[in-house]
């Protein structure tokens, strides 16, 4: 049981006892103590002022006193300022709490009070990254995936059943420019021929298209032509547009170049995935989902609540839900992202039994989402409602600090790449911190830190705000950064193994700790009740940066502990005993916040 759910009880039942009133919950407002006055919890007395018939002073007073004598020894002492009662707890109720702690191998992870809660066999669908098969994964991506990833591991740790599942854009006109440069320049190379990524390689024709295109509008120009109309007559443009139209058509030859190139970025994605340490439970991918959109745009149509323009093209008037008009399908039959997006939806929601779906998707993306809300509703899905766009902003790095390998965005595979190495790069010039340990330990142990300082860096973020990522600051060693955090955790670890190289460990196991607290052993064990609470805002917000402030905080209390009180050194045995048991604790909850994060902790640096 929490703090606050003693205190709630304990103050019901002097209400009860003092004035004969049965207080509802809402009556119950706590507080935590203002710094300026001495308590941990304050609880706010103005409700039962009326009831107690006596100024707010007193009544605090008085329910301050029978909460101390009446308590089982939980309130050590009170103060009563005004309306607002500020309780100190006894020092064993923290220890208790501690050993809880310890005790607890799911600690923070919620549980169900007498085995019900309100998401209990719930499902949430999470959707992130949905790539398109033209071009590598790039920064925007690495935001999206981290965040989706997390948002996924906080609401499990909330008690939901999570799929996480990826759309992947595998068709249209960006896919056929990609294509058929590789048809007219690549002389048949190939991911094996060539030592590239898959996602790299088509990446690159795509870069080439443009490259050419702009080649051929420039010729047009110069003959005469208007920008307008070269973009249009390009010769390039009018054959990728023929073989979207082929695609469209099964054409086979086109179906299996498609295949082919999309199985090597495929192969390109999967390994960024597995490096950022991100996975799917459900894959879509748009060539399979359009044709369910389009069948259901028809139907829509058939019964009146779309309509058909001249030119032949379908479209949405949403003018009476304050918003415009939505095209649905071209005037060729071919979709557009909306199309595809309803069609994806049907489809989840024919293969699993989902309650609350959750789209990670930039804040560019808003109007879209709202736009697709309604159509399925329209559409008579009853979950059209209930869809939630989790809209987070763009994030950039300062100019010049990298080149993109297409020149226009960062790619998270060089990204990655540049981390690692800085992390090894810093821990290189760490004297004696990585002694007695293989090329092949430091290295991972560099891969950890470098991941774990992109992935923080980016998480501390509100995630609905714009960020620029520092790669130089990410990685500082000192500050709220990944490589602090992990810093913290594997001093602790050290310390715990020298206690068990001389046994001192043992000494926890004889839970002795009939010693008063010092003031920072209570802030640190005050911290660590936070956790459960933590995590729960963390899933009631969708914000991962709740999870990194509050491990910042925690870290930097431990460091604060760390550096005013000995604990191996320490010749009282119940003091070294309960501080061996804080500094355990302190990692197992910097590990299990950080998993949160999907960042990795190392066990030396």
């Amino acid at each position: 049981m929490t703090l606050e759910q003693h205190i709630s009880s304990l103050a019901k039942a002097a209400v009860k006892a003092l004035y004969d009133f049965e207080a509802a919950d809402a009556q119950i407002q706590l507080q935590k103590t203002r710094p300026e006055f001495e308590g941990n919890i304050t609880l706010v007395v103005f409700p039962f002022v009326k009831i107690a018939r006596k100024s707010p002073q007193m009544a605090a007073d008085e329910i301050g006193h029978w909460m101390q004598e009446n308590g089982q020894g939980l309130v050590a002492k009170f103060n009563a300022v005004q309306g607002f009662l500020n309780l100190v707890i006894n020092d064993s109720f923290w220890v208790e709490q501690l050993e809880a702690i310890d005790a607890d191998d799911n600690y923070g992870r919620f549980k169900c009070p007498n085995g019900k809660c309100e998401n209990d066999n719930m499902l949430m669908m999470v959707e992130y990254s949905s790539p398109n098969t033209n071009k590598p994964l790039h920064l925007g991506h690495v935001r999206n995936n981290l965040l989706g990833f997390s948002i996924a591991q906080i609401q499990e740790a909330n008690g939901w059943k999570v799929v996480k599942t990826n759309i992947v854009n595998d068709r249209g006109i960006h896919i056929c420019k990609s294509m058929l440069a590789w048809l007219k320049f690549g002389n048949g190379e190939t991911p094996e021929s060539s030592g590239k990524k898959g996602d790299h390689l088509i990446g690159d024709y795509y870069v080439r298209f443009d490259v050419e295109y702009k080649k051929q509008i420039a010729e047009l120009m110069a003959a005469g032509k208007d920008e307008e109309t070269a973009k249009r007559e390009a010769p390039l443009m009018l054959e990728a547009q023929e073989m979207l139209r082929k695609w469209e058509a099964n054409d086979p030859k086109i179906r299996a170049l498609w295949a082919k190139m999309n199985e090597w970025v495929y192969a390109g994605f999967d390994e960024t995935y597995k490096r950022m340490g991100v996975s799917f439970d459900k894959i879509y991918y748009e060539s399979n989902t359009y044709l369910e959109g389009k069948s259901e745009v028809e139907k829509g149509l058939a019964a009146g609540q779309f309509y058909r323009r001249e030119d032949g093209s379908v479209w949405a008037d949403l003018t009476k839900d304050g918003l415009d008009e939505k095209l649905l399908l071209r005037s060729d039959g071919t979709s557009v992202y909306m199309t595809q997006d309803i069609g994806t939806a049907k489809l989840r929601f024919q293969d699993y039994p989902i309650d609350k779906m959750v789209y990670v998707v930039g804040n560019e993306q808003e109007y879209h989402f709202k736009v697709l809300s309604i159509l399925l509703d329209r559409l008579g899905f009853p979950f059209g409602k209930e869809l939630v766009h989790f809209s987070y902003g763009m994030v950039e790095l300062p100019n010049g600090k990298m080149k993109s390998r297409e020149g226009t965005v960062v790619d998270a595979d060089d990204l990655m790449d540049k981390m690692v190495e800085d992390a090894r790069e810093i821990s290189k010039d760490k004297v004696n911190t990585l002694q007695g340990i293989t090329e092949a330990e430091a290295n991972e142990i560099a891969r950890k830190v470098g991941m774990g300082a992109l992935k923080y860096f980016i998480l501390k973020v509100d995630p609905r705000k714009n960020m620029l990522f520092n790669p130089a600051e990410s990685i500082d060693f000192n500050g709220n950064t990944g490589p602090f955090i992990q810093y913290t955790y594997a001093r602790i670890r050290s310390v715990l193994r020298k206690a068990a190289e001389n046994e001192a460990i043992d000494l926890i196991a004889n839970k002795s700790f009939n010693c008063q607290l010092e003031d920072k052993e209570l802030s640190l064990i005050q911290r660590l009740c936070e956790y459960p609470s933590i995590v729960r805002t963390a899933g009631d917000e969708f914000s991962p940066a709740i999870i990194c402030n509050y491990s910042y905080a925690l870290a930097c209390d431990f460091n604060s502990f760390y550096h005013d009180l000995s604990i191996l050194n320490e010749p009282d045995a119940a003091k070294r005993a309960l501080r061996l048991l804080l500094a355990r604790n302190v990692a197992k909850v910097l590990r299990s916040a950080m998993a949160l994060l999907g960042i990795e902790m190392p066990e030396r640096m």
